[in-house]
């Protein structure tokens, strides 16, 4: 059991929508898990009996090729929900990229509740819906974009889920990345090499600050955003 009153992300979760005693019955049917870094939570292809919701850390979202190749489809931050409800396979694995803590529930359970709280269904097509349209948006951010694309792509969408949620672009200027340059190119399909050398140019024109290897501080978001397209 877990206690939904004192969770972190309790507004900006999918749970956000239910009142205080259906938050209690929600609550009997989850835990608190905690899952060290390089830690999978599901994996690709087999079958998937847990959803969650993540309260801290952040999980990358992968798929292999038939060579055995990763391909990172994905990246999920805290108050982000992942799993399959109404579903039988998970069709990516979820692995820890930092250390996380999720608040699981088992499917079948979850389901049940879900079909008796239409509020909670709708929100879930929503956060669906806009999983969607991130992908789609990833689709061509891997596909059609140039390295100096991605990179300016990556670092304001980072800025916005890293900064608290924060509508103010002033406090989006600086965020710090829970991975290194080597996901960052992995996640991007580049190597470390373009990776770098991007993020180096960037520097050299005044468009970002980089205070250490995972600190950014954004200068001017408009030029980024013209890069990004």
């Amino acid at each position: 059991m877990t206690d939904c009153a004192t969770c972190v992300v309790r507004n900006r979760a999918i749970c956000a929508s239910l009142d205080a005693d259906e938050l209690a019955l929600l609550g009997k049917l989850g835990r608190r898990h905690r899952l060290r870094a390089g830690h999978s939570l599901l994996w690709e292809g087999d079958d998937a009996p847990l959803v969650a919701n993540v309260m801290d850390g952040v999980l990358k979202l992968a798929v292999a090729a038939a060579d055995g190749r990763e391909q990172i489809v994905g990246i999920v931050f805290p108050s982000d929900f992942i799993g399959r409800p109404f579903g039988k396979e998970s069709p990516y694995s979820a692995t820890a990229i930092t250390d996380v803590e999720v608040c699981v529930f088992h499917r079948a359970s979850f389901d049940d509740f879900t079909s008796a709280h239409p509020d909670l269904q709708h929100k879930l097509l929503r956060r669906t819906l806009d999983e969607l349209d991130r992908a789609r948006h990833w689709m061509m951010l891997l596909g059609r974009k140039s390295a100096e694309e991605k990179v300016a792509s990556f670092l304001l969408e980072m800025s916005e889920r890293l900064s608290g949620q924060a509508c103010d672009a002033d406090a989006q200027r600086g965020f710090e990345l829970p991975f290194g340059r080597q996901q960052i190119a992995d996640i991007l399909g580049l190597t470390i090499e373009t990776t770098s050398r991007q993020l180096t140019r960037m520097r050299a024109n005044g468009l970002v600050d980089l205070p250490s290897r995972r600190e950014i501080v954004i200068n001017d978001r408009a030029a980024m955003e013209a890069i990004a397209g």
